[in-house]
């Protein structure tokens, strides 16, 4: 018989993370390797288990992921985003729980272009009189 599984990609910023939700003990595996070996802070950590201490399914299942492009933090937040959406689709009773956190919420906060006659994205090249 086929495992149950439930699979959802979260974004965030540039990184994007593919999340599969596996019946299991709460072992949690970011690109093959450990949680507590992949992010070293704990608020990343963190971020990452939000959903499903929020849900109380902490022990419940094992959260395999595919994570690929922006930094760390962008990293956890699209990791947090994709293990909301999978426990929606494992168990629809928990979206209101889950929305009224904001974790199904796509955050739209993209990094500002850089425009002519500037530096970045607003600083301006240092004004003198003389």
């Amino acid at each position: 018989m086929a495992q149950v599984q439930y699979q959802a990609v979260g974004r965030r910023k540039k990184a994007i993370a593919r999340v599969r939700l596996v019946p299991g003990d709460g072992k949690i595996a970011i690109n093959g390797r450990e949680i507590d070996n992949y992010f070293g802070l704990e608020t990343l950590k963190m971020t990452v288990r939000q959903p499903l201490a929020l849900t109380s399914l902490e022990g419940r299942y094992d959260v395999l992921v595919n994570v690929y492009g922006g930094g760390l933090a962008g990293q956890a937040g699209a990791i947090r985003h994709g293990i909301a959406r999978a426990l929606v689709k494992a168990d629809p009773e928990l979206r209101p729980a889950i929305k009224k956190a904001g974790f199904l919420t796509r955050d739209p906060r993209m990094k500002e272009r850089k425009k002519y006659g500037l530096k970045a994205a607003r600083r301006a090249p240092q004004f003198s009189k003389r």
